[in-house]
Order: C-alpha cells, then sequence, then structure tokens
C-alpha cells in the first residue's frame, strides 16, 4: 500500500475539494400521522381542537381536504404548537412528525431531511419543499440541496405539512421521500389583526439573544380584499467556543423574515400574491472536536477546532401569484413562482490542506486553508391544473407544470499561514489560491399530470394519479485559476423521461374509522456528470416503488384518536458520491430497502388534560455491493465501493418516539393557560455507508493487492425533555419554555476530519443537539 500511495501525485489527492466538492457540496446528510397534535397541544382553546379533530384541513393532493379522509400519512404541526415550544428551525419541531429526521450542520439552513429513512446521499434532496403552492429549491445536483434544506423560520405560517412516502405524481421531481410544505397565514378579509410580539431566548453556557415579530392584516374592500403584512427577527444565540484562538459563543447569528400578501375573493376567481424574504446568517457553526478513538471531547465539551472563520449565510426572494378560477363545472388553478437563493457557506479545510504549505512548498509549518462555496439559484415554475368540484361520485384533475433553473457554484479555495495571514512572498501569489472555479447548470423540467378519485357508495373509495415528466440539464466545469484542478471548461448535458404513478383504495367502517392502502413511485433526478476517469457521464435517476397500509381511527366519543401505518419501500439506482483521494461525482450505486411501523395517538382525558404518544420504527438496509467504481492508475485500478450488503441507510435510527402531554385551565379572572410537556427519544444512527477500497491489478480485478474497509461513525441515542407553560386573555398572551431540560449532551451530526496530504485523521467534527435552552415571549393584540 505504501508503494501505492507514493505513486499518487500530491495535487491529485486535493481535488476533494473541487470535484467531490462540487457534487457533493459541502455535505456528504401536528404530533400524529394527521394533526391531531397539532392543534390539541396549542394554547386556550384546546378544549374544542381536541373535540373538534376531524376539522383539520390540509392541501395534500391539491384540494382542501378533511385530513382524516386522505388515504396517506400526513403530519400537521399547527402555527400554535410552534409557539409554544419556541420553534425557530427545522431541527426543533422535527420530533413531533414520525418517521422524520433532521440533521443539522451546525446552523439554521445547513440541514439535512429524510423521510422514512430514504436519506440523501449525493447532492441532491430526497425531501421536496413546497410554500403554499410553490416549490423551492433546487431540483439539480449541483446547488446542495442535500444538506441546504430550506430551513424556514416559522412565523407566519398557519402549518406544517409532512407527507411521508413519495409524492411523485403530483408534486414531482425531488419529492422521492417525502413533501415538506409550509402554509402560510392568509390575510382576513373581514377583521382588522394586528399582532407584535418579543421574546428572549438564552442557551445555558451560552449567549442571550432577543426576538421581535410584527403581523398585521388590513381589509382593504369588505369580504373582497384584504393585504397582510409580517416581520421577524430572530437572534441566533452561540453556545459552542474555538479551542483555536479561544472566541467564545462561536456560532451565533440573526434570523429575518419579512412577508407581505395580497388576496382577492371575487364571483368568479381568487387572486392570491405574495412577496416572502427571509435571511439566515450565522457568524460559523455549531461544533464539538472529538477524539477519533474515544469519541470525547478534545477540548471540552462545547469546544471545537477552527483555525478559519466559517460563515455561513443564506438569502432567499420568493415571488408567488395564484389563480384559482371557478368556471362553474371545474376550477382552473394557475400558481406561479420566480425565487433568488444566494447562498454563501465556508469551511475550514485547515487539516485537509494546511499542509501543502510544509509538505509541497517547503515552508517550516503547515498553513491554514478555507473553501469557500457560493450557490446562486434563480427558479421559475407555473403550473395550470383543472379540477372537478369536491363532493361528487368522481373527482378528477389534470394538469401541467414547468419549471426553469439557473444555477451558479462557485468554489474558492485559499491557502495562507497557520495565523491566517497570507503566505510570504512569492508563494502567495503562486500558491494563495488553490483552486478558482465556477460550475454554471440550468435544469429545465415538463410534465403533465392527472389524478382521479372514484367513490363506491359511501365507504369505498379509489385515488388513482399518473405523471410524465422530462428534465434537461446542462453544466460546465470551469476552472480559472489554481494548482489543484487541471483549467479548462468541460460541460455536460442529459436528458431523462421518468413515469411516476400512485394507486389509493381506502375503506371506511363508520365515520371514525378507516383503513387504506397506497402504492405509488417517486424519483430523484439524476444529471450530466463531471468528466473524469472510472465516473460516467451521467448519473442516472433514483427511483422507488412504495408500499403502505394505515388505520385512522377515532373512538370514545372521539376522544381517543389511533393511527398506524406500516410501510415496505423499494429503492433502486441510488445516487452515491465516489470519490477516492478527493477525485469523485455521482454514480448509481444499488439498491436498498426500508420498512416500518409508524404509530401516532392522542388521549384526551376529560376535558383539560390530553396526553399522547408518537413513534416510529424504521429498518434499513442496503441489499448489494453498491456497483464499484473503476479508476485506472498507471500499473493498477483502484476498485471503490460506498456501500456494502447488509448496510444502514445513513441517519436512520431504528427507533424513534415521542411522549407528550398538556393540561390547560381558565381562572376566575377570566385568563386561559396551558402547561405541557414533551419527551424525545432517538435511536442510535450512522452517519454513512461502509466504503471499501481495493487497489488491484490493472484490468484484472481477480488479483487484489490491499484492500481498506471503512467503517460508518456511530451516534448514540439519546432522550430530551421539553417543557412549556402560557397564559393570556386573548388580547396578550405570555408564554415560557424550557428545551431539553435536562442537558442532555448528544450528537445530531458526526463527521471525520482527515488530511487530504497524509491520510492521517485529525479528529471528528460532531454538531451538538441544542443544549438546554431558556425562552420568554410575550404578544399583544389589537
Amino acid at each position: 500500500m505504501n508503494a501505492f500511495q507514493s505513486a499518487r501525485p500530491w495535487y491529485r489527492k486535493q481535488l476533494s475539494l473541487a470535484i467531490a466538492g462540487a457534487l457533493a457540496c459541502a455535505g456528504v446528510p401536528a404530533l400524529a400521522q394527521d394533526s391531531p397534535g397539532a392543534d390539541a397541544q396549542s394554547s386556550a382553546g384546546t378544549a374544542d381542537a381536541a373535540t373538534n379533530l376531524d376539522t383539520v384541513v390540509v392541501t395534500a393532493n391539491k384540494r382542501v381536504e378533511n385530513v382524516r379522509e386522505v388515504a396517506a400519512s400526513i403530519s400537521v404541526v399547527g402555527e400554535r404548537q410552534l409557539e409554544n415550544i419556541g420553534a425557530v428551525s427545522l431541527s426543533d419541531y422535527a420530533a413531533l412528525i414520525p418517521g422524520m429526521q433532521v440533521q443539522n450542520g451546525g446552523a439554521p439552513g445547513l440541514t439535512s431531511v429524510s423521510l422514512r429513512g430514504i436519506s440523501a446521499m449525493s447532492s441532491s434532496a430526497t425531501v421536496a419543499t413546497y410554500i403554499d403552492e410553490v416549490p423551492v429549491g433546487s431540483s439539480g445536483i449541483y446547488q446542495g440541496a442535500n444538506t441546504l434544506m430550506l430551513d424556514l423560520l416559522p412565523y407566519d405560517v398557519s402549518r406544517v405539512e409532512v407527507l411521508r412516502g413519495p409524492q411523485g405524481t403530483l408534486y414531482g421531481a425531488g419529492a422521492i421521500g417525502g413533501l415538506l410544505k409550509y402554509v402560510t397565514r392568509s390575510p382576513d378579509m373581514a377583521t382588522e389583526e394586528a399582532r407584535v410580539g418579543v421574546g428572549v431566548r438564552s442557551v445555558e453556557d451560552g449567549d442571550q439573544g432577543i426576538n421581535l415579530r410584527f403581523g398585521a392584516t388590513l381589509p382593504l374592500q369588505q369580504d373582497r380584499m384584504a393585504l397582510r403584512m409580517s416581520f421577524v427577527r430572530n437572534d441566533i444565540p452561540g453556545y459552542t467556543d474555538n479551542a483555536v484562538d479561544g472566541r467564545e459563543d462561536i456560532n451565533g447569528g440573526e434570523q429575518l423574515g419579512a412577508r407581505t400578501a395580497l388576496s382577492w375573493d371575487g364571483d368568479a376567481f381568487d387572486l392570491n400574491m405574495a412577496v416572502l424574504h427571509q435571511r439566515i446568517r450565522s457568524d460559523d457553526r455549531a461544533g464539538v472536536a472529538l477524539d477519533a478513538d474515544t469519541r470525547q471531547p478534545l477540548s471540552g465539551e462545547d469546544d471545537d477546532l477552527a483555525w478559519q472563520p466559517r460563515p455561513f449565510s443564506k438569502e432567499l426572494t420568493l415571488a408567488s401569484l395564484s389563480l384559482d378560477w371557478d368556471l362553474g363545472w371545474s376550477n382552473l388553478v394557475s400558481a406561479t413562482g420566480w425565487s433568488q437563493t444566494d447562498t454563501l457557506d465556508q469551511i475550514d479545510a485547515t487539516v485537509q490542506f494546511g499542509g501543502v504549505a510544509d509538505a509541497l512548498l517547503g515552508l517550516p509549518e503547515p498553513g491554514s486553508s478555507n473553501v469557500r462555496y457560493t450557490f446562486d439559484l434563480e427558479k421559475f415554475t407555473q403550473e395550470l391544473r383543472l379540477s372537478s368540484k369536491s363532493g361528487g361520485t368522481f373527482e378528477w384533475m389534470v394538469g401541467a407544470f414547468y419549471t426553469k433553473e439557473d444555477a451558479v457554484q462557485a468554489q474558492n479555495v485559499w491557502l495562507g499561514q497557520l495565523d491566517g495571514s497570507p503566505l510570504p512572498v512569492p508563494f502567495d501569489s503562486m500558491f494563495g489560491t488553490l483552486a478558482l472555479l465556477t460550475l454554471p447548470s440550468t435544469y429545465e423540467e415538463t410534465a403533465v399530470f392527472a389524478n382521479g378519485s372514484w367513490r363506491f357508495g359511501e365507504r369505498f373509495k379509489l385515488d388513482a394519479g399518473v405523471r410524465q415528466a422530462r428534465n434537461d440539464q446542462w453544466f460546465s466545469q470551469n476552472v480559472t485559476e489554481g494548482i489543484l484542478v487541471p483549467l479548462g471548461e468541460s460541460p455536460g448535458e442529459s436528458s431523462e423521461d421518468v413515469f411516476t404513478w400512485s394507486l389509493s383504495p381506502q375503506y371506511r367502517f363508520s365515520d371514525s374509522v378507516m383503513v387504506y392502502a397506497r402504492a405509488a413511485t417517486g424519483y430523484q433526478p439524476g444529471g450530466p456528470n463531471v468528466a473524469l476517469p472510472g465516473i460516467p457521464p451521467q448519473v442516472d435517476s433514483s427511483m422507488l416503488d412504495s408500499y403502505e397500509i394505515g388505520l385512522k381511527s377515532q373512538f370514545a366519543d372521539r376522544r381517543v384518536t389511533l393511527d398506524l401505518a406500516a410501510f415496505r419501500i423499494d429503492w433502486e439506482d441510488i445516487q452515491v458520491a465516489s470519490s477516492f483521494n478527493g477525485i469523485g461525482g455521482l454514480v448509481n450505486g444499488g439498491a436498498a430497502t426500508s420498512e416500518g411501523v409508524e404509530l401516532s395517538s392522542l388521549f384526551r382525558v376529560g376535558d383539560n388534560l390530553s396526553l399522547g404518544v408518537n413513534a416510529a420504527y424504521t429498518k434499513t438496509e442496503v441489499k448489494n455491493d453498491f456497483e464499484p467504481t473503476v479508476i485506472p492508475q498507471a500499473g493498477f485500478d483502484v476498485v471503490l465501493n460506498t456501500g456494502l450488503a447488509g448496510d444502514r441507510i445513513p441517519y436512520t435510527p431504528k427507533l424513534t418516539w415521542t411522549a407528550f402531554g398538556e393540561y390547560t385551565f381558565s381562572t376566575a379572572g377570566g385568563l386561559n393557560g396551558q402547561v405541557g410537556a414533551m419527551l424525545r427519544g432517538v435511536g442510535s444512527q450512522l452517519n454513512d455507508t461502509t466504503e471499501r477500497q481495493r487497489v488491484t491489478a490493472s484490468g484484472d480485478p481477480s488479483t487484489i493487492l490491499d484492500e481498506q474497509v471503512f467503517a460508518p461513525l456511530e451516534l448514540d441515542s439519546y432522550r430530551a425533555l421539553d417543557v412549556y407553560a402560557g397564559i393570556g386573555n386573548g388580547r396578550w398572551e405570555l408564554r415560557a419554555y424550557v428545551n431539553n431540560v435536562t442537558g442532555e449532551q448528544a450528537y445530531s451530526s458526526m463527521s471525520p476530519v482527515d488530511s487530504e496530504i497524509t491520510g492521517a485523521r485529525s479528529h471528528l467534527l460532531a454538531v451538538p443537539i441544542q443544549p438546554r435552552t431558556f425562552g420568554v415571549e410575550i404578544d399583544f393584540r389589537f
């Protein structure tokens, strides 16, 4: 193996930043099935919400429907519940949704989301994101969608809908694992309303922050037209320190959000226009440096190792226009969206590339390095759909969808001295920029779809849907400066036709008990690949088939809700990143299965007490050794497998659960309030699949000269307790919460930090779950 290592030129080892980084892109991943818990855990007024659980509506099938009549697994987290627990990011409420996992990369917006074990193992996402009628985020493979999921600050959001299982027929590309949908608040046509609030949030052994919020609705024409405006600013308190330079609470930052919406309710048509802007800025990211062998903190429980700053920022501007035209016999809906997303993500690469300074340039000590990624995405979408009126024996919908993405990813790799100053002359001008490259890309998709629902009597219903889509993509790898990657332009393009379908029969035993089955397919778009030995010119779409049976029930005078779902998913042509010494791209690895059971329950004990349990058991398994990538070398071949048969899918604990309770009360003075708690448990999980690296005789894979196997890292299981309370009279409300009451020390994600020069492992970088956090908020309504 030593001869093999010495045969590798040093600069080839550094392509991890330029090629694998380009593709793997800086990341290599209601309380119940329906929404009963979402409203049942709200506030004063909870009694009504809990008694009338069946009034919750969703738009999963692009119609307004009773959630308990939809033959699919849907979770809804309501506005009041988000407020009660002080939610400011996806990580704060992920435990409320069975089967959903959120990996925090150290700041809001550095987020990976998976559902039912369908984790992103490439550079594109497996969960689609919508804001109302408009998809946001990239469907392509060059915008880091796997680790840069939209993490919307949930203010002025009426609810968050999560659909588990593939949603390819109605929501198309990227919804292979499911859908995350933010439903914003609509203007009230009849009543003026204003709300202003302030809050304080403090992290134990960390910083404090203030949040400010404002929202108002102004009817402009009674029962016809109304305007809504909102603004929110939230400080992100820092809580991790940097052992290298002594800085404390380095991961602080802020979130800003603003929205303006105008609605018109006409006789023939309804019109909704909105502009939303959100900005996330983090000075650095949360992290703890762990010993690679003992998994214990190297410097302190909250200390990281960073020689270079790691700022992160993300700005989203979304303009949307929707028209619902009542044609009498049907409704025509037009949904138009335009969004601009600008992201900056800088990582510390000192361990990886700092050794260039002494090992190659002959300087007396290693240097420091950073990699600065920028992602610019402009996205336009247009959907037209014609649908029948609801409530008939046969309901139908036909539609067409178009999207166009123009995107640019840029990477700048900087090398300096260990103290952060430039390299000495003349090395600064010659080697200060190790690589400078841009990756412009386009993604264009056109699709047609149809959906139908047949009712056979009062008890049986059959839903079916189909979608035919075509995407055309182009990209170019343009290297203009540096010594790590050959200079020049390397373009590529691809085209795909994809067909998806769904079938969902359901049977109602009574108004309160329904069983259903659902079979559906979904896909994750492929795209043009980098031009490298052993890497195919195009990676194909990942496809999956999902099979589900479920029960939705209420009994004991609708005081008990019990929902169950069992599923099996067959996943094929899984997109995975394959790289050797930094040279890499995407390949279609192989197949895997995910199967499990989900439980959602709510028990109304008396008029004031609600108790519930949610749980998910998910078993995932790679069915075969992933397809090998063969990288030819001078005199030998390198054969890579990035997953082996029997592996678990990354970041998929076998068991997750949440137990919750809430007590509501009223006082003689006219005050209403609530006290609640939530205990969440997450089982152990792995950060990756197993990687096997073989050196074989050139052209003879049966002659193995050397073999190394790299096992994934295991993250331990944990439990965390959250509590909250609130009181108010309708005009004002005071709320308080404590999240992670016991101060549980656990990790959301973990990755090794290795030198690309020597291969030596420096340490592990782990992102902790939020430490014990205290919050107090007060709101006034006018």
